[in-house]
């Protein structure tokens, strides 16, 4: 049988009391996470736009259940990082985040934004190269895997005009 959820996730500008949630969905994706703190002083960066994805409820949304952090800088914006929770991955919650990020950025007249990506995520790479995004540059041993090895990273740009 298969599981259908009938109220989608509400995507929303993050609030700095998403942060404690935020950092819980970052620890969950990566090696090394974000603290509540951490992600504070992002959101309270001007620069900064936040997009969380919300679980949908009949009685208004519930806890995050993903997010984007992008900041601009002149017409560029580098994506800071971009999570979904373990249990919400698979269903195109990270695409629908990016989607929406990218077009917030497209309506402040940002004229292209940039990422690094892990090269042995392959979810994440097939995203971003749907979305338009190109690989720019490399950078070696970039990542800290969690087993004493490293893996290098992909910077990737898509042009946003």
């Amino acid at each position: 049988m298969i599981w259908f959820d009938p109220y989608p996730p509400v995507l929303e500008a993050a609030k700095m009391a998403d942060a404690d949630d935020l950092a819980e969905i970052h620890a969950s994706s990566f090696h090394k996470g974000w603290a509540a703190a951490e992600i504070e002083s992002l959101l309270s960066d001007s620069r900064v736009r936040a997009v969380v994805a919300k679980r949908g409820s009949p009685f208004g949304s519930r806890r995050p259940v993903g997010f984007a952090l992008i900041r601009a800088a002149g017409d560029e914006a580098e994506v800071l990082t971009i999570a979904v929770h373990p249990r919400q991955r698979g269903k195109g919650l990270g695409r629908k985040l990016m989607e929406d990020a990218m077009r917030r950025l497209y309506f402040d007249r940002i004229g292209a934004v940039f990422l690094e990506v892990d090269e042995g995520n392959v979810p994440a790479l097939a995203l971003y190269r749907r979305l338009g995004f190109q690989e720019v540059g490399r950078r070696k041993n970039y990542y800290a895997t969690g087993v004493g090895t490293t893996s290098n990273a992909l910077v990737m740009r898509a042009d946003l005009t």
